[in-house]
């Protein structure tokens, strides 16, 4: 669950990144988080992973209330979320498989739990034949598959997804957009920012607009769709 009431976030230079912003994201939702550069998108996501606070306002993420989070519980809500970056962010120099079980050793997994967990993740993404292969050897849409394998890996509540199609050709797009798609039918909340407005037409979500920091729209992405807001 993702909760804005209120928030308004300006920076030290001056720069009024979000304003008044009031969403409510339910449990199992897709939401597609759509402007242009500058609009806010960024400054949205790192209030979500708490990389920023808000000026004023609250937001309550995965029922951790923000503006009340010690430093030491930032790790916890992380462990909540699973984050699929424009530029992939792989370690050239490991297998996909290890990659991969990256994400798990750091949060002390154990190797039996690896071994297990791993291969299943890969096989959900397509990628149960690529496990020993390095990432430059992979096409740039294996290479965000394994970046979502990565992301999914800890079997988290919500998925942000930043760009995720920015780095791939368009025709791929598509497939990690279905992909998504079929994560969320499994109960996982995905969020996906994107200025790709022709990718987001072609499916039936709840669309977010923000524009010089506010929330222009927020409605369901049919025809005849009806207002959220």
């Amino acid at each position: 669950m993702i909760e804005f009431k209120g928030v308004y976030k300006t920076y030290d230079t001056g720069i009024e990144a979000l304003k008044d912003v009031n969403i409510h994201i339910d449990k199992g939702e897709f939401v597609f988080i759509v402007g242009a550069s500058g609009a806010g998108k960024s400054t949205f996501l790192k209030l979500i992973m708490r990389e920023e606070v808000p000026t004023a306002g609250e937001v309550i993420i995965n029922d951790f209330r923000l503006s009340k989070l010690k430093r030491r519980q930032i790790p916890y809500l992380r462990r909540t979320m699973g984050i699929v970056f424009q530029d992939f962010r792989l370690i050239n120099k490991m297998t996909v498989f290890d990659n991969v079980a990256f994400a798990m050793r750091v949060t002390g997994a154990s190797s039996r739990e690896v071994r297990k967990r791993v291969p299943y993740i890969l096989g959900l993404v397509g990628l149960q034949n690529k496990a020993r292969s390095f990432p430059l050897e992979l096409s740039g849409g294996e290479q965000q598959r394994v970046g979502l394998a990565r992301a999914l890996v800890n079997n988290p509540s919500l998925i942000i997804a930043d760009e995720p199609t920015g780095n791939i050709d368009p025709e791929l797009s598509y497939e990690i957009v279905e992909l998504l798609n079929e994560i969320n039918r499994r109960g996982t909340t995905i969020l996906m920012v994107t200025h790709e407005h022709d990718l987001v037409k072609q499916f039936d979500r709840r669309v977010i607009e923000i524009r010089d920091g506010c929330v222009i729209s927020d409605s369901l992405n049919k025809e005849g769709g009806h207002e959220i807001q």
